[in-house]
């Protein structure tokens, strides 16, 4: 497989929005979203950590996330727990102040780390607790604790090499060919990825399954979608857009849309475009 994934090598804080937030910007004024690249050390399963902070909101705000393909760890007061894939959206209401820690593994990132095949996480939350014992336990203690989104993540990246994992080259392969789908909105066929890959559907579906979580089809209905909300925005008819995206049809799309999304893509234009 030639294509290859780069890597921050950035160690600051830095403010971003990205794709998988429904409606970020509406949002601007009820939180801070930011992430920071992982030490060089930690780099081959962790894509990034990322930190949401919220300060005396007048009311509480609900923000829908359509979540990526990845596993995900993440530690606030109302909960500590390690996400795997999710296949529908999902949502966190913030109220009064707070911060959230996540930790994203890279697409394969996190199976050295379960050792075993991470479909078992799929549209599963896990308390760290329950999964790593007494250390899990101290770990979400002591970020919990760490007024520093820094030294949290600190405290994060020593806890996972603690946790000795061991490298694979067949995550190596995976990440690539999830960076490939994302950046590639011409991939939208499963045969066409296998075809990319050199290997056969069926190998890739279990090559997928085993480290994604989930199968290429998934994942790229996914990233699509998240394409879809970007153009969306931009107010794009949606009969073209699906099919520039490989649905059969806008009522696929809409069906699709709709499900992660919670509302239906012309609902959603209004709000996103108000």
């Amino acid at each position: 497989m030639a294509a290859s994934v780069p890597r921050r090598s950035e160690s600051r804080l830095v403010e971003t929005r990205q794709r998988g937030w429904v409606n970020p910007y509406a949002g601007l004024n009820a939180f801070d979203f930011a992430h920071l690249a992982p030490s060089p050390d930690i780099a081959a399963y962790v894509d990034h950590f990322w930190v949401v902070t919220w300060t005396d909101l007048a009311e509480p705000y609900e923000q829908r996330i359509v979540a990526h393909p990845t596993v995900n760890m993440t530690i606030t007061h109302d909960f500590h727990r390690i996400a795997g894939v999710i296949r529908g959206g999902f949502s966190y209401t913030m109220r009064g102040s707070g911060r959230v820690l996540g930790t994203r593994f890279r697409p394969g990132g996190f199976r050295p780390f379960l050792g075993g095949p991470v479909s078992r996480l799929t549209g599963r939350f896990v308390e760290i607790g329950e999964m790593y014992g007494p250390a899990g336990t101290t770990l979400v203690e002591r970020v919990l604790a760490e007024p520093d989104a820094r030294a949290a993540i600190a405290l994060t990246e020593k806890f996972l090499l603690s946790l000795s994992p061991e490298p694979d080259p067949l995550a190596e392969e995976v990440a690539a060919l999830v960076a490939v789908v994302e950046n590639d909105v011409s991939v939208t066929r499963v045969d066409e990825l296998a075809a990319r890959s050199g290997r056969s559907v069926r190998s890739l579906q279990r090559l997928f399954r085993d480290h994604v979580g989930i199968g290429p089809k998934w994942v790229i209905r996914r990233f699509r979608l998240h394409e879809a909300t970007e153009r969306i925005r931009q107010g794009l008819d949606l009969a073209t857009l699906a099919a520039e995206l490989g649905y059969t049809d806008q009522a696929h799309l809409t069906r699709d849309f709709t499900a992660a999304v919670g509302m239906p893509p012309a609902t959603y234009a209004r709000l996103t475009r108000a």
